[in-house]
């Protein structure tokens, strides 16, 4: 594939939505997100979030937020990098690794494998992770919060120590910026380091 593919991970509430679309602006990139941009995945988006369906499995969740990759890949990621565009991404894989493998405890290499299978072995040329404490992006989210993002301060601790140390494995296509600060400010950080990357890597 001739295209690129720039992600944006990190907690609820680190501001990825906005950032992602900033950046997509800027670059003149086609612009998705994860879960929920295809019409089966917002589907499977409406399962996942529910509050109402506390009984959900820890190894369910991982296979509908699996499936949901699988869909995003073949309706408009894999297409997209296939004609030689730039996707900027409101989270991909890293997610699934950070949320039900370092939040959930689940096995980290078969969510990978899993993962990879439903990608077609795509992977972000470009990571970036917003990072910012849960103290304050739970102040962020305020009262309302969907199932996952109310899992408590324990596990979302685990999610940002997941993505921390995923980024510190592999420095060369992640870069982390503190996303603690006005939209524009996060925004300088975000393009400083993207362009940084993007004149090291062509």
């Amino acid at each position: 594939m001739s295209g690129r593919l720039i992600v944006f991970e990190g907690a609820d509430a680190s501001g990825k939505s906005t950032q992602a679309r900033r950046l997509a602006e800027r670059l003149g990139a086609d612009l998705t997100f994860q879960f929920g941009a295809t019409a089966i995945g917002a589907a499977i988006r409406s399962i996942l979030l529910d509050p109402a369906h506390s009984e959900l499995d820890d190894r369910a969740e991982a296979l509908l937020v699996i499936a949901d990759k699988a869909q995003h890949v073949a309706e408009i990621v894999g297409p997209a990098l296939e004609r030689g565009e730039t996707v900027v991404s409101d989270r991909f894989t890293a997610s699934t690794s950070a949320y039900q493998g370092y939040g959930r405890g689940l096995d980290l290499a078969g969510l990978d494998a899993m993962m990879r299978f439903a990608t077609h072995g795509i992977e972000p040329d470009l990571t970036v992770l917003l990072d910012v404490p849960w103290s304050v992006a739970r102040i962020r989210l305020g009262d309302q919060m969907d199932r996952i993002e109310g899992a408590g301060a324990d596990f979302h601790t685990r999610v940002r120590d997941g993505y921390l140390a995923m980024a510190a494995a592999d420095p060369g296509r992640w870069v982390v910026v503190d996303a603690d600060g006005t939209v524009d400010e996060i925004a300088e950080r975000v393009d400083a380091a993207v362009d940084d990357w993007l004149a090291a890597n062509g």
